[in-house]
């Protein structure tokens, strides 16, 4: 029975590997033991000049799953593939993993349909100076006061006839400035 095993590869190379153990496999005939490898991945969303930006990213750098039906053979050739240094497990014996949780590793599309919900990316912090981009303070400059993540939305403290007036804005309307 194939059951869901972590491999440590150098970081980089996780497609590489996953690409490198089907080729082996299938050339070895052993592609019916090694029946899934992937590199989980999450979608998260970055704020870049301006404009929101779908950016898919290595959920585990450094780390591939596979289901496998261990034996020797499955073994020595995830083991003996360029850039993998082993499996998870304690003293050098893999340990697998719970269907469970390979599923919430690999973001499987029933818990991406439950919970629809992304991470965004924005490359300033509270108090960095950032340029209003848009919107009735376009060119406006600011400081960061406050950032809303759930509402993808930031605080920005501008100045309006020498007063610090508070605006709240869309991730995407501001930038940092340079």
């Amino acid at each position: 029975m194939a059951r869901w095993y972590i491999i440590h590869a150098y970081s980089g190379f996780e497609g590489k590997v996953r690409d490198q153990i089907m080729a082996d496999a299938t050339r070895l005939g052993l592609d019916r033991l090694v029946e899934q490898i992937e590199v989980p991945t999450e979608t998260i969303t970055e704020a870049r000049r301006g404009k929101k930006v779908a950016v898919e990213r290595k959920f585990m750098p450094g780390y591939v799953l596979a289901k496998l039906e261990m034996n020797d053979d499955v073994y020595h050739l995830v083991k003996n593939t360029p850039k993998v240094t082993g499996f998870l497990g304690s003293m050098g014996k893999p340990q697998a993993i719970s269907e469970a949780e390979a599923a919430r590793m690999l973001n499987s599309k029933e818990e991406a349909a439950a919970a629809p919900k992304q991470k965004v990316k924005v490359d300033y912090e509270i108090g960095d100076a950032v340029k209003v981009l848009e919107g009735p303070f376009a060119s406006f400059n600011g400081v960061v006061e406050a950032l809303d993540f759930d509402k993808s939305k930031v605080s920005v403290s501008v100045s309006i006839f020498g007063r610090a007036t508070p605006v709240e804005l869309n991730f995407e309307q501001v930038e940092r400035s340079k």
